[in-house]
């Protein structure tokens, strides 16, 4: 099932609702998560792309992220679509539509409204005032709700370390911002394929594009509202599903609505756990002492049973062969309870099946 429509059946289902007096996460939705109409975004104009992978490379240079097996001057490594890594927060794919190399750069979004934030029951996701969602590692517990809840699937996770992996993701270069430098993917760009700005002047800039250039690209502004809308933009010359883009389900809706519902009642569920299973143990000890108890009654009142009944076989032999007969009967019945360790229920047949 698409993860867009898991998400929506569950948020729709009120999954924390289901489950008394659980209420909707205190990181979900944009009440925690506010629009900033200042914050910064980015503009990838596929049109102008031409796969040269120089973004790649000043992404790995910039984040101190280690180098590749092959050189970023391979491009056969775009004849395979890819995803990005713990260890690759970008990668470019290449698209052949209608004949034409169309080539799409992947990275986190930077969500106005995350759904990984929303997803986090640790808060290690957080808006930020200029566009980037941060990721705090410290309270990390390596749940992987956030992959789970990302529309684009792009948090990596650092599978390779044994004692403290993190969860991994494009930072916006929050601190080559914060120090007024562009990110280095921007930076790097040689075709101007990637514009800087505000979000809001980026909007009106595409629009432009769009207005001055009839027949280069499709009248659609990718991000623009797509999941309640993404700080990084796409604007292409072909239709956005043709670039791999989910167009189906993914809506206007902010996806951190849905995984607040869906995944949002996480950390109750823990809380209760240890109650949960406290009382499926408590049920399930009771249960065997119940079972223990009435497993007894029934073995002595089997035992009665047959003490009865070879007292009244005991008793008919007597009255029928004579007193010397029933003594003897008495005397192969004590002999075979003391070899067999049960003389009355089984007639010492213990480990014969009986």
């Amino acid at each position: 099932m698409n993860r867009r429509k898991f998400l929506t059946i569950l948020g729709s289902a009120g999954v924390a609702s289901a489950l008394g007096t659980a209420t909707v996460a205190e990181g979900a939705g944009s009440v925690v998560y506010p629009y900033y109409p200042d914050s910064f975004g980015v503009l990838h104009d596929t049109t102008r792309c031409i796969g040269c992978r120089r973004c790649e490379e000043a992404c790995q240079k910039v984040n101190n992220l280690p180098m590749p097996e092959k050189p970023f001057t391979d491009l056969s490594v775009l004849d395979t679509k890819r995803r990005p890594t713990a260890y690759a927060w970008t990668v470019v794919n290449k698209y052949n539509v209608n004949g034409k190399d169309v080539f799409r750069k992947l990275q986190c979004y930077h969500c106005n409204d995350p759904a990984c934030a929303s997803a986090c029951f640790a808060k290690c996701f957080k808006k930020e005032p200029d566009g980037s969602v941060s990721y705090e590692g410290s309270q990390c517990v390596g749940c992987r709700y956030c992959m789970v809840a990302c529309p684009f699937y792009v948090p990596g996770f650092q599978y390779d370390e044994a004692y403290d992996p993190l969860v991994q993701k494009c930072t916006f270069c929050r601190p080559r911002l914060q120090k007024g430098q562009l990110p280095g993917c921007v930076e790097a760009c040689p075709m101007d394929a990637l514009t800087f700005g505000k979000r809001s002047d980026l909007i009106k800039i595409a629009r432009k594009r769009i207005q001055d250039n009839p027949g280069r690209y499709v009248d659609y502004i990718y991000g623009e509202t797509d999941a309640g809308g993404t700080a990084w933009m796409t604007l292409s010359g072909v239709p956005s599903d043709k670039l791999g883009f989910d167009t189906h389900y993914l809506g206007n809706r902010p996806m951190g609505e849905l995984t607040a519902g869906a995944l949002g009642a996480v950390p109750m569920i823990i809380s209760f756990w240890p109650i949960l299973f406290g009382g499926v143990y408590g049920v399930s000890k009771r249960r065997e002492a119940i079972a223990k108890r009435e497993r007894e009654e029934a073995e002595a009142k089997a035992r009665a049973e047959a003490e009865a009944a070879m007292q009244t076989a005991v008793a008919k032999i007597g009255e029928e062969q004579g007193p010397e007969a029933a003594e003897k009967v008495k005397q192969a019945l004590a002999e075979a309870q003391k070899a067999g360790g049960c003389g009355h229920c089984c007639a010492g047949k213990h480990g014969e099946g009986a």
